[in-house]
């Protein structure tokens, strides 16, 4: 694929608002999960909940798109002057020229939960409940491109936990097909009691701040974030700027829930990606795991990651520790870190870990390295066996 400039990014996540707090708590070890404290969430949880977001106000032209997906939305709009950048692209290309694709998860289904807890004595749902421009899969990218006065295709995608990296291949392959000349891309997804006690269910939850790569890993840790990124074709770029390189996807259909354990899914959407951005493994200088923290997903990835580069072949860590799993924003969250490590030559060493795993075979980093990082593969793995990878780096 044709390598497309990183123009404009932003992010909100329980670190806080903007690419320098990202930044900061990623250089100072500073993570964001707390103590779960969301209404109907289980008891014990660790989450990693926005500061603030309840009281985030839509414009009032906008305000039956009112719910906590696209609040938390607003927020990373208004933040790092994305809106703005999005708009000088609007009138460089003409807002029919500017595609939207976002993924999410869950969307607005914590604005179902409160309406159903609403229903009238026959079980009806409020009259003033809007599916349409709240619940809604669409209601995302919708939100989105009338706010930002856009007028180019508008793409919802929810292919669970590789939703927001998913995301990136689709607006490549529609600039590259012609369709569109830039495109707003990322995810968004927020906490809501479907989400939280779903995976309570599953007996997937850590007791604690969720540990990934550790030896003793006990589960995830639930979290919800905002990133955008404006993708443009790099012919104009300035030199060393960062690009989105190449974009892969495979689908196993392992198992609704559980990761195929030999990872060779995984391993199908990483060499996808590569091949894409025309390297081979020994270009990658990190891998940005997927690495949730469940005994499953952890294991398989590490063979995924040996099986392609080889024992110890090169720095990787998870950084869930720090924002907890953002579900279907974290490909679109970690495609913003990734750019992070291109930019200040970081390798982040998983949070809260003292030691790896001693049966994993690949070269988890446990503490920051400073070293210089040119291209990053950043993993997504996803629920009914969906895989998707980026390569974020310098051409």
């Amino acid at each position: 694929m044709q390598p497309l400039s990183i123009t404009a990014g932003t992010t909100v996540s329980a670190l806080g608002a903007g690419r320098e707090a990202l930044r900061a708590a990623l250089h100072g070890r500073r993570g964001g999960l707390r103590p779960g404290d969301f209404p109907g969430g289980p008891e014990g949880a660790w989450l990693g909940r926005v500061s603030g977001l309840e009281g985030v106000a839509l414009p009032p032209d906008l305000a039956g798109f009112a719910c906590r997906n696209n609040r938390l939305a607003e927020m990373a709009l208004q933040t790092d002057g994305f809106a703005d950048a999005v708009g000088a692209a609007r009138d460089r290309h003409g807002a029919e020229r500017v595609a939207v694709c976002l993924g999410t998860s869950t969307a607005g289904i914590e604005e179902t939960e409160r309406a159903y807890r609403r229903r009238s004595p026959d079980g009806a749902l409020p009259a003033d409940f809007d599916f349409e421009r709240t619940h809604d899969l669409q209601s995302l990218p919708r939100y989105v491109r009338t706010r930002l006065g856009l007028r180019g295709p508008a793409l919802a995608i929810s292919t669970a936990c590789t939703s927001g990296a998913r995301s990136f291949l689709e607006a490549a392959v529609l600039i590259e097909a012609g369709l569109a000349d830039a495109a707003v891309v990322g995810g968004v997804d927020t906490l809501c009691r479907m989400t939280l006690q779903g995976f309570a269910s599953l007996e997937l939850l850590s007791r604690g701040p969720c540990r990934p790569c550790a030896a003793d890993r006990d589960g995830i840790s639930i979290g919800e974030a905002a990133a955008f990124v404006l993708l443009e074709r790099a012919d104009a770029a300035p030199p060393g700027s960062v690009l989105l390189l190449g974009a892969g996807a495979s689908s196993d259909g392992h198992h609704m829930s559980s990761p195929q354990p030999d990872g060779l899914g995984a391993v199908g959407a990483m060499r996808a990606a590569l091949d894409a951005a025309g390297l081979r493994p020994g270009g990658v200088d990190y891998v940005n795991l997927h690495g949730t923290g469940t005994r499953a997903n952890d294991a398989m990835e590490d063979r995924a990651v040996a099986h392609l580069f080889g024992d110890r072949g090169v720095p990787c860590s998870s950084v869930k520790g720090w924002t907890g799993h953002t579900l279907g924003a974290s490909g679109a969250l970690e495609a913003l870190v990734a750019a992070i490590c291109v930019e200040d030559g970081l390798v982040p060493g998983c949070l809260g870990v003292e030691e790896a795993d001693p049966e994993f075979r690949s070269d988890v980093a446990t503490a920051n390295r400073a070293a210089p990082v040119r291209r990053v593969l950043s993993n997504s793995f996803g629920f009914g066996g969906s895989n998707c990878s980026l390569v974020i780096g310098r051409a």
